[in-house]
């Protein structure tokens, strides 16, 4: 079967869907593997580095997309890539089903089978090619290393001849995957770290990492969700919820939010009321940009200044580390599509978890409930 890995055109995205060590693996899978040329330019890997690893170097990519039975990327084709695309290919990207209608649409139209890493369940089998995860991980990282550039004190306490300098007060709003990886980070440039998530099953891991887990008292599990995500909580929650974010937020120089609700926009943590009560020279690293914002004032993809506080809105962070930002998703979108292939042939079992769980578009139909539901109401 003829697998195509395109070069990454939209939105200056700089990761690649393979690697060298990939392509290797889905050779030995039984796949003839195509890359389109330059496709990892972005990501520091040379056609010669595919080539060597046994892919064949495509100059275009129009031929690669019409050609192709199988496709990966990182971000889904467009609709006029779509239309390019021979009827029953399988496509495999980290498509967001449900606010990326018209993609979906056009994948449906053209008779595709589409499969999104943003879909694949979370389960024990499931682990090796969860990529929200591996980005996310990622985005964590970065975002703590970005507010600290932007800062204008120090992150960790010092201990002068002029003086104790206190460390920067950073708090962290979610701890799921990002969130725990922030934590971390923060902690490792010495900073003092408070987190808040509407999950109180998080608390052990927040203080493992040696932050203080801010909570408000609750019902046990009422922002718990399925599949262990957070989930909208009631009015009451949000209100008391507010009030202790009002009392941290005023003190800390560093807030980070990663607050994702599957499926819907990002819920809003950060009125602009509470960006008011901020410090001057404070920063606000929202990765939750891309789904609307965590803070009402994020404008996706900008930097802006609000009373002499920063909000970073940049939605794609992953991307600004596309060594390993490509080398984690490779192997995740690598791990599901093996899985899919059962002595050297594709296996599309329906009835199978992982792949119906990922999957959302077959046989001219929308097979994501949710995406149906959003597109139809």
């Amino acid at each position: 079967m003829y697998l195509a890995i395109p070069k990454e055109d939209i939105n200056n995205e700089s990761r690649v869907a393979a690697t060298p060590g990939t392509v290797k693996e889905l050779i030995s899978a039984g796949l003839d593997v195509y890359v389109e040329t330059e496709a990892g330019s972005k990501s520091y890997i040379s056609d010669k580095e595919y080539e060597d690893a046994g892919a064949n170097i495509i100059g275009s990519g129009n031929e690669i997309l019409s050609q192709a039975d199988i496709i990966i990327k990182v971000l889904p084709p467009s609709v006029e890539q779509v239309s390019q695309i021979k009827p029953n290919a399988i496509v495999i990207s980290l498509c967001q089903t449900t606010r990326e209608l018209d993609i979906v649409k056009a994948m449906r139209d053209r008779s595709l089978t589409s499969l999104s890493m943003h879909l694949v369940p979370r389960t024990t089998l499931a682990q090796k090619m969860d990529a929200l995860s591996s980005q996310a991980n990622i985005a964590g990282y970065k975002a703590v290393l970005m507010a600290a550039s932007k800062l204008s004190v120090y992150m960790p306490l010092l201990m002068t001849a002029a003086g104790t300098i206190r460390p920067a007060k950073v708090l962290i709003l979610g701890a799921g995957v990002a969130g725990l990886q922030a934590i971390a980070t923060a902690k490792r440039l010495g900073a003092h770290v408070e987190a808040f998530d509407v999950r109180p099953v998080v608390k052990e891991q927040v203080e493992s990492l040696g932050a203080k887990f801010i909570e408000v008292d609750s019902s046990g599990d009422e922002g718990v969700g399925e599949g262990g995500y957070a989930k909208e909580t009631s009015d009451d929650y949000k209100q008391r919820q507010q009030q202790l974010i009002h009392e941290h937020i005023s003190k800390a120089d560093v807030v980070i939010t990663t607050a994702l609700i599957p499926g819907k926009p990002a819920p809003i943590l950060i009125p602009t009321s509470m960006v008011d009560a901020m410090k001057p020279g404070s920063i606000v690293m929202d990765l939750a940009s891309e789904n609307g914002g965590n803070c009402e004032l994020t404008q996706k993809d900008e930097v802006i200044d609000h009373n002499g506080v920063t909000i970073d809105g940049t939605s794609n962070i992953p991307g600004t580390m596309p060594v390993h930002a490509s080398e984690l998703y490779a192997k995740n979108i690598t791990a599901l599509l093996t899985y899919m292939i059962k002595d050297g042939q594709l296996d599309l079992d329906l009835e199978d978890e992982i792949i119906s769980g990922s999957m959302y578009t077959h046989n001219g139909e929308i097979t994501h409930k949710q995406t149906k539901d959003t597109l139809t109401g």
